[in-house]
């Protein structure tokens, strides 16, 4: 139920975190892999140790603010690795905090953009395609902050509750075509973003004091949602978010 053998795949911002462990979980579950990111070297070596597994990686550097490098990499990953049956829209982020009286209105555009913009984008290219061979399932990264309100987080967390609920609306338009539509809403996962905040103590305490599990997740944690969203063990969910976040917003 859970194999992905014989199917392709698109990650984007696979280079590193989350998008990382992602790849490589799909490539020891059978799938062959489209790697999108701004960096070619760290594709390149990604692609390297999916390649050891043997299944196939193609290395697609890929900036998710423009549209025409989104279809190049769809375009690319239909011809060259045989078609498109999982789309895991994974790039975006934040890199400041800000409170709304102090954010400048670039800043808010700029986390749109990267997040909200790009994940419209390259769902509606991969859709496209997705419902003409007869299905697909489309996982979007969403965010504890795209559920409840994150203080100095407003513009992440609009970008990403804009996600999850663009994906819950486009899951039942596409139910009938056979393509799903799911969103994983991680909670504190320990990647090199958030560094700064784990070698504080202070806002480490903070951080896990929000957590009952009183721990950070790990990149890892978030593949066995992905494998099971892109498999057919999911094969009756669509317009769902699941959340990993060790008892956050339980």
């Amino acid at each position: 139920m859970f194999s992905l053998q014989g199917k392709v795949g698109i990650v984007t911002g696979a280079s590193r975190g989350i998008g990382r462990a992602i790849a490589l979980g799909f490539a020891r579950a059978g799938a062959d892999l489209a790697l999108a990111a701004r960096g070619r070297e760290d594709l390149d070596s990604l692609g390297a140790e999916i390649e050891s597994t043997g299944r196939r990686a193609l290395a697609v550097p890929t900036d998710v603010n423009e549209r025409d490098q989104i279809e190049n990499l769809v375009e690319r990953t239909i011809s060259e690795l045989g078609g498109l049956d999982i789309l895991v829209n994974n790039a975006g982020g934040a890199r400041f905090t800000a409170p709304l009286l102090a954010l400048r209105p670039e800043g808010w555009a700029k986390v749109m953009r990267v997040n909200a913009d790009a994940t419209f984008h390259a769902t509606q290219i991969a859709a496209r395609h997705m419902v003409g061979a007869g299905g697909g399932s489309i996982i979007q990264m969403a965010s504890v902050a795209g559920v409840q309100g994150a203080m100095t987080l407003s513009f992440y967390s609009a970008a990403k509750g804009a996600i999850r609920l663009m994906s819950q609306a486009v899951a039942k338009e596409l139910a009938g075509s056979r393509v799903r539509v799911n969103s994983i809403a991680p909670g504190w996962i320990a990647t090199e973003l958030n560094a700064n905040l784990r070698e504080d103590p202070d806002s480490d305490h903070a951080v896990l004091s929000s957590i009952p599990m009183g721990r950070w997740g790990q990149a890892e944690e978030v593949v066995g949602a992905a494998i099971f969203l892109a498999s057919d063990a999911s094969s009756f969910v669509t317009g769902a978010t699941i959340m990993i976040d060790g008892g956050q917003t339980a």
